[in-house]
């Protein structure tokens, strides 16, 4: 049976610019049964103005979930988003991740129960990043191979995922030796599911985050389908200053132990330790 509402959770903070252009991209949803969460980890005015924008243009049903910033707090969050919501699947992007018009009906599509997609992406450059316009977006342009190229993109094999046919795509799904592993920016479940892992693991900080989300799924007895060539979000490029050595270190001890203990309840997730004992 396919979800009956779809909610696509769009992480963001502090970048108003690229949250636009990605906005842009949802309103051009050939799938448009769907509500855009927008989960803030604390930005300020200029996002907030932004989504006020795009609320008002009509095409786009839309929720603002906002947390006051006390740094990187992104699986906070993501929890939140899920613990609110009543929609029963969710798609989990980036708000620096422009869907092509697909990718809500082919989360849509492929949706069973037990599984959870692994869908693309393709890394723009930052020149083609803040080259793109709203206008450009909304045609569906930015999605043709030899467009980006003429634009500045670099000529890669990673941009065979913007090959259309579905017999291509469906080979590349199957050769690839790339895993079917959660990522941020296209991959999608069933909220009923993450409910019951708990949610993301607030203990974690930038780096695997998302990975480790999906190791607990498989854990609790997912699996996961390979989609990343049926569809695809082109990621722009901007500065990671929250990438530090020792955050990386601690969420690799992090991961390492759910694989290693097969865990996969958060304990600091949707519900806290202290108030699931209580």
């Amino acid at each position: 049976m396919p979800p009956e509402h779809i909610g696509v959770v769009i992480t963001t903070y502090n970048s108003p610019l690229w949250l636009a252009k990605v906005l842009a991209g949802y309103e051009q949803q050939s799938h448009r049964d769907f509500t855009a969460i927008i989960a803030d980890d604390g930005s300020g005015a200029e996002t907030r103005a932004v989504v006020d924008r795009f609320r008002e243009r009509g095409i786009l049903r839309l929720e603002h979930v906002w947390q006051e910033d006390q740094g990187f707090r992104k699986c906070r969050i993501l929890n939140r988003a899920i613990a609110d919501t009543p929609c029963d699947y969710l798609i989990f992007t980036d708000g620096d991740c422009i869907p092509e018009p697909n990718l809500v009906a082919t989360h849509h599509r492929l949706a069973a129960p037990g599984y959870f997609l692994s869908g693309g992406y393709i890394k723009l450059t930052l020149p083609v990043s803040e080259s793109l316009t709203e206008e450009e977006i909304s045609s569906g342009v930015i999605f043709d191979r030899d467009w980006l190229i003429a634009r500045g993109q670099p000529r890669s094999h990673k941009l065979w995922k913007l090959l259309r046919k579905p017999w291509k795509q469906s080979l590349l799904n199957r050769i690839t030796p790339a895993a079917a592993s959660w990522n941020g920016m296209n991959s999608s479940t069933w909220t009923r599911d993450l409910v019951a892992v708990n949610g993301f693991n607030e203990d974690m900080q930038y780096g695997g985050l998302d990975r480790e989300l999906g190791e607990r799924l498989w854990n609790y007895g997912h699996k996961s389908r390979q989609i990343r060539y049926s569809t695809v979000c082109l990621h722009l490029d901007h500065a990671r200053g929250y990438a530090k050595p020792e955050i990386w270190a601690n969420n690799r001890a992090i991961r390492k132990a759910v694989k290693q203990n097969r865990s996969w309840w958060a304990s600091n997730g949707i519900v806290k330790a202290a108030a699931a004992d209580s």
